[in-house]
């Protein structure tokens, strides 16, 4: 017999395979002795109450052994010889779009202006050291985009464009842990998502696909209506080749570059709304203990805690983004007179801060001006500010909470895990006043809301920007080719149709059926 049950246990049973099957044969009026296995199906932590309880859904099997794998893998063709697809970047979006095209029979030709994730590494770890920024190999460019050495969270709200267990499948295929397939709030962690990165790679190579490394699209091959393929550059030799087939661009929202050479090129664009902000940075305990309500914090069975704010301030939304917990603060810069930081966290999530984007909504109509690069102007000067204000390093101004909300420069800074350094500037003076004054309002409610949260051991981070794409490349909503330019499919979180890991993976698989749709 199997049969599936929905308990909800403390922290301590949850953890215990032993206590977990007594409960099971108690809520389920079954003999302990006769449940031979128990399968966790899914797994969510209640913390709005003191006492705190995981939920659970288990299969258990009486009488029988657990022969259901746990997850049946995808199986990818042989394409070396077939019809080629060009894929231009290689974060998620163009990741799994490259490997839904070897599914469909398509050889795929993925091009990335960035170095591979294992030489990545060593560029950004040059960041902390030198301060200098390497334009086309950072926190956003390179393999894996700008996921791979940002944290690796694979949850998200978009369950309607596509089957987001099959993106984790592939991820588990891939040698991530199962555990992300029974997670609420799946998260594979940046020390492992690497070898994850490389292993997708490996399956595209090995199918007969291509994968080409320091490689920038510098234009598409295109008359008045059709993308006939890619003009491409070898960064390393200077070679230019042309590369002919239908185009996935998909480069990631911090492609200031593309965007420029798409607006020259009157390939339709429009400005979207972005959020801004700062990295706001907790001892993870203090977080525990708000979080968890319990002084003694986490404890010995349950995780780094987690939170989520939202509010709105004058008619625009306030909000946390991209949480971390247990995480680090990191530069996340891609080109020279830049300050921007984002967040990640290890596996284990086991460092001794807790971080999230606290970022103010702006539409278009917030910022002066008809141009369609309005919104990324406007990022980049903010950028600038903050390195103007970090004394043109990699340092970040930074201001203990309570002192931003109460307009008081920090004297002192408490420790923090953002390793170039921060200043102590004042934030609350020098941020535009649309943003500090939403935040100052907002940290009051957050504050109300859990006692703790306002503190002056929490400290502000500047400046948070890259939340999402500044531009919408124009799509039909059908057949995702650009509504002027077929032949070219627009792609995942720079082309503004995605926002995190999961979602631009789907659009990835979603570009590359549409495409083979198109050819065949």
């Amino acid at each position: 017999m199997i049969k599936d049950l929905q308990i909800r246990v403390s922290p301590q049973i949850a953890t215990d395979e032993q206590a977990l099957r007594k409960q099971l044969s108690q809520d389920a009026g079954i003999d302990n002795k006769s449940i031979t296995s128990i399968r966790v199906l899914r797994r969510s932590i209640d913390a709005r109450h003191r006492n705190i309880f995981i939920n659970l859904l288990v299969r258990i099997y009486v009488g029988e052994e657990q022969e259901e794998p746990d997850f049946i893998p995808i199986e990818y063709k042989e394409v070396s010889g077939a019809r080629k697809a060009i894929v231009v970047g290689a974060g998620p979006g163009g990741l799994f779009a490259a490997l839904r095209l070897i599914e469909l029979g398509v050889k795929p030709i993925v091009v990335e202006r960035g170095k591979n994730v294992r030489e990545r590494k060593n560029d950004i770890a040059q960041i902390a050291r030198t301060q200098q920024v390497d334009e086309e190999s950072n926190y956003s460019f390179g393999e894996g985009g700008a996921g791979a050495y940002s944290d690796g969270k694979l949850y998200t709200r978009s369950k309607k464009r596509g089957s987001i267990e099959k993106i984790l499948r592939v991820f588990c295929q891939h040698g991530a842990s199962t555990d992300i397939l029974i997670d609420a709030h799946p998260h594979i962690g940046t020390d492992r998502l690497p070898a994850v990165i490389e292993n997708i790679r490996n399956t595209i190579l090995k199918c007969g696909g291509e994968v080409h490394f320091q490689t920038k699209m510098v234009s598409l091959i295109h008359n008045d209506s059709k993308v006939k393929g890619a003009i491409v550059v070898n960064q390393l030799t200077g070679e230019e080749k042309e590369l002919e087939g239908p185009v996935i661009l998909a480069t990631g929202h911090s492609a200031r570059d593309v965007y420029r050479y798409l607006y020259s090129e009157n390939i339709e664009m429009e400005a979207k709304g972005i959020a801004v902000g700062v990295r706001l940075e907790h001892p993870s305990q203090l977080i525990d203990r708000i979080q968890y309500h319990n002084k003694e914090g986490r404890g010995k069975y349950l995780p780094a805690a987690e939170y989520s704010f939202v509010t709105q301030v004058d008619n625009r939304g306030v909000y946390s983004f991209c949480m971390c917990p247990g995480g680090v603060v990191i530069p996340a810069a891609t080109g020279k007179e830049q300050v921007v930081v984002n967040g990640m966290s290890p596996s284990n999530r086991g460092t001794a801060w807790s971080n999230s984007g606290m970022v103010v909504e702006l539409r278009p109509d917030d910022v002066k001006g008809d141009d369609i690069l309005k919104m990324m102007d406007y990022q980049e000067r903010l950028e600038r500010n903050c390195w103007l204000q970090a004394n043109r390093r990699q340092t970040a101004p930074a201001q203990r909470m309570a002192d931003f909300v109460n307009n008081r420069l920090s004297y002192d800074l408490p420790k923090s895990s953002y390793q170039p350094g921060l200043i102590s500037s004042p934030l609350h003076f020098w941020l535009p006043e649309n943003i500090s004054t939403r935040l100052k309002t907002a940290f009051k409610i957050f504050g109300k809301h859990s006692h703790g949260f306002l503190t002056n051991d929490a400290i502000l981070i500047g400046v948070e920007t890259r939340t999402s794409s500044p531009l919408r490349i124009i799509r039909h909503n059908e057949t995702l080719e650009h509504i002027s330019f077929h032949g070219l499919y627009p792609c995942g979180e720079g082309a503004g149709y995605a926002g995190g890991i999961v979602s631009a993976a789907i659009d990835g698989e979603r570009c590359a059926e549409s495409l083979v749709q198109n050819i065949i």
